[in-house]
């Protein structure tokens, strides 16, 4: 799926001193466990549901095929609340313990080939992602990016060469990230090509079916984007076109049905607003057809079976909801049979063999958390794998539904309101309102959301709004939210909050804000925008000083410097200073009248804990009572289980402390 960059981890801030580590940020600033549990004890109430029936992570989840189908490995939590990676042996059952979780949580894994496995860990959340290798009996586990401070990530398989995997990491220059094929049996490493101007970084490579670099997107004078490609037969590479970076062109995969190889599936919105799927011809310059379009959203959905000579099974777009539009006939046999039997859920292909005679579905709503499938595409027979959470009831869940209303200067927005029971019985409830993060190109999806479902069952309403600058409605919705963080951007928030009050559905005089990293800056700046709006915000890993955000940037967002002035603003211009500190709530902290509680991951890469650091201090300077709640092993989100429980009950006694 086409997406917008996005500005990544930083290193670990902890240091050594006398062999005992210091713990980052202000630690007499951070709220006692005694706080904490009062806080916690005020969410009371006979509720069919507890905390830990939404955030408990599933017995069992992330299922995969083996490339050959002879085994399925999957995550298994103990009762430490460790998930462990088991290998399951389909024709016997057998079960083994892959890979042991320890300290450090098990970021993601897959497999590689028949025999073996590769997954990712970092520190404490700090996102220096090492990219490891195991065999599938637990033997021969290898670090395949044993460096220091280095950040990797995974850039593509080669089902040619089983053996090999192509990565990225920033190991040579902490600016910019550079490729290499990596021998996942023995951790050789052969660097494919250099990154070598970071005031003109290489942000994206593209490498065909066979592990060849065809072309990269070059960063030119800050705000422009390079695309570079080799020809067929030629021996370097040329400069394709120039545009803005926030125009889309990516090349999905390239056409390997056709006998001329310069030709790809690309999404782009070069000479549209919405982006479309076209077959491009990168010799000549030139679309050779449009695939798919659609004229209200970015069309960026396309698979294509490998097995079946790179027919396109599908392609499709995210509205309202994920739409797919099958167009081979096989899979046009594959989606009516599900479609048949998953009739109003959301269902997806998670995972295939290569002869694609077994899948793995995915199966989920705005009231099912999740259920996965084995589909035997030969026998037509579907199996129950999992329900990831069997302890929700979906007749107990409540809808998640979409909404569209107009912006104060004419905007179509598009966003959805969860409302719990009361609510669909007349009654105005109190108000969630919970914008997302990112901001650019990022967006709210309808779905099972554990937060708003919780929400709802303590009877409170969830609003989420796609404002301006969200992805997903073109790249004309996108620009008309650069330089609006914390203006219409919260104008727009604003707006969704008016179109639920005149629905009837909320009480005007019972909201809460509650965010994470730009929607945790959406909290705050809320509280001190329209103070009397608010009864009460949690700020969840948020951004309070723009200077300081933008002043403490990691070595790797360098190149993006001109792109973070665009999307916020550029604080070397007086003027745009200036409104970066009319947004800033750190500097109108005496404009805050609601309740705030903050929370935050001390090793947090993208929002430091001086962000979190600096609100609570200034209020609590003012005699304001500031809950604050750090976790020492965590970062960007809380991703172990007993924190996460923890940070959603505190949360809850608060809103119950606060909304009536």
């Amino acid at each position: 799926m086409n997406q917008f960059f996005y500005l990544a981890a930083l290193t670990f801030f902890g240091i050594s001193v006398s062999n005992a580590q210091v713990k980052p940020g202000d630690t007499t600033l951070v709220s006692t466990k005694g706080q904490l549990a009062e806080l916690i004890s005020l969410d009371r109430g006979n509720h069919k549901y507890q905390v830990a029936d939404y955030f408990a992570k599933p017995k069992q989840s992330d299922f995969r095929l083996s490339p050959n189908g002879k085994y399925i490995s999957y995550r298994e939590k103990d009762e430490n609340l460790k998930n462990h990676v088991m290998i399951k042996e389909v024709a016997t059952g057998s079960i083994v313990r892959a890979i042991e979780e320890k300290d450090e949580l098990i970021r993601g894994m897959a497999w590689i080939n028949n025999d073996r496995l590769i997954y990712v860990m970092d520190q404490g959340g700090n996102e220096n992602n090492h990219i490891y290798a195991i065999n599938i009996d637990g033997s021969n586990n290898i670090d395949l990016t044993p460096f220091a401070d280095v950040k990797a990530s995974i850039l593509t398989s080669i089902k040619e060469q089983k053996d090999y995997l192509i990565i990225q990491m920033n190991k040579d220059n902490k600016q910019v990230f550079e490729p290499y094929k990596v021998n996942v049996n023995t951790g050789v490493l052969e660097k494919l090509f250099n990154n070598e101007d970071p005031e003109n970084a290489i942000v994206g490579y593209d490498f065909d079916k066979d592990g060849n670099l065809r072309g990269y997107t070059k960063m030119f004078n800050g705000t422009n984007n390079q695309y570079f490609y080799k020809p067929q037969g030629s021996s370097s590479f040329q400069l394709l076109h120039t545009t803005k970076w926030d125009e889309t062109f990516n090349v999905v995969i390239f056409n390997y049905a056709s006998k001329k190889p310069d030709e790809a599936y690309v999404v782009t919105n070069l000479d549209s607003d919405k982006s479309k799927i076209v077959l491009y011809d990168l010799k000549n310059k030139k679309i050779i057809r449009e695939i798919y379009t659609n004229e209200e959203y970015d069309a960026d959905l396309i698979s294509l079976s490998r097995k079946r000579n790179w027919e396109i099974d599908f392609v499709g777009y995210e509205g309202e909801k994920v739409i797919i539009k099958p167009i081979s006939e096989t899979f046009k046999k594959i989606y009516e049979k599900l479609d048949s039997q998953f009739k109003g859920y959301e269902f997806s292909i998670s995972g295939k063999t290569d002869n694609e005679d077994q899948l793995l579905i995915s199966v989920r709503s705005d009231k099912l958390y999740g259920r996965f499938y084995h589909y035997d595409t030969k026998s037509g027979k579907i199996t129950l794998l999992n329900d990831l959470m069997p302890q929700l009831k979906e007749e107990d869940m409540v809808e998640m539904r979409p909404i569209t209303f107009k912006s104060r200067d004419g905007l179509t927005l598009h966003g959805y309101i969860t409302l719990p029971k009361e609510a669909l019985d007349g009654k105005r409830v109190p108000l969630v309102v919970n914008p997302h993060g990112g901001p650019q190109g990022l967006r709210d999806s309808w779905g099972f959301n554990p937060e708003s479902q919780l929400f709802a069952s303590r009877g409170y309403a969830t609003l989420q709004v796609n404002f301006r600058i969200s992805g997903g409605y073109g790249k004309e919705f996108l620009r008309a939210g650069f330089k609006q963080v914390g203006r219409k951007v919260m104008d727009d928030v604003e707006d969704g909050i008016q179109y639920v009050i005149d629905q009837g559905w909320v009480d005007k005089n019972n909201i809460a804000i509650y965010g994470a990293s730009h929607g945790g800056y959406a909290v705050l700046r809320g509280l001190t925008k329209t103070p009397n709006l608010y009864k009460a915000g949690v700020d969840y890993v948020g951004v309070s000083n723009i200077f300081t955000l933008i002043s403490s940037i990691p070595e790797y967002w360098k190149p993006y410097k001109e792109l973070i002035h665009t999307v916020w603003y550029d604080l070397g211009k007086e003027d745009e200073a200036a409104i970066a500190k009319e947004v800033s709530p750190i500097f109108h902290v005496d404009k805050i009248k609601a309740p705030l509680f903050v929370v935050q991951g001390a090793n947090d890469p993208r929002v430091k804990i001086a962000e979190s650091d600096q609100i609570v201090k200034a209020l609590r300077d003012k005699g304001v009572d500031v809950p604050y709640m750090v976790k020492y092993d965590e970062g960007h989100g809380f991703y172990k289980e007993e924190n996460s429980i923890e940070f959603y009950k505190a949360m809850m006694g608060f809103f119950s402390k606060h909304l009536k």
